[in-house]
């Protein structure tokens, strides 16, 4: 591997986490890592309604009170995660 590739890899990674926020960077801690990782879990679960579905038959609940459960975890998620810290 040359350094032209070496570079070229790492200038791809970097334009990926810029673009994309779920994809991190060097100075993400696994606290806020695994708050994204919650955060977009709850976020597709909602927007997918068969996975919604599965979700509500499985926990013997109407898909709206799902639906309102995620919402409620991801709002509680996002409120807890903008001043909270732990030591990883």
């Amino acid at each position: 591997m040359q350094a032209s590739d070496r570079f070229n890899i790492n200038s791809q990674l970097e334009h990926l986490q810029a673009k994309y926020v779920g994809t991190g960077h060097a100075d993400l801690n696994r606290f806020e890592w695994a708050v994204n990782i919650q955060r977009d879990s709850y976020a597709s679960y909602i927007g997918h309604y068969p996975m919604l579905a599965y979700f509500a038959v499985a926990e013997n609940e109407s898909i709206g009170r799902e639906r309102y459960n995620f919402m409620q975890k991801e709002k509680t998620i996002k409120s807890c995660s903008s001043g909270y810290e732990v030591k990883c």
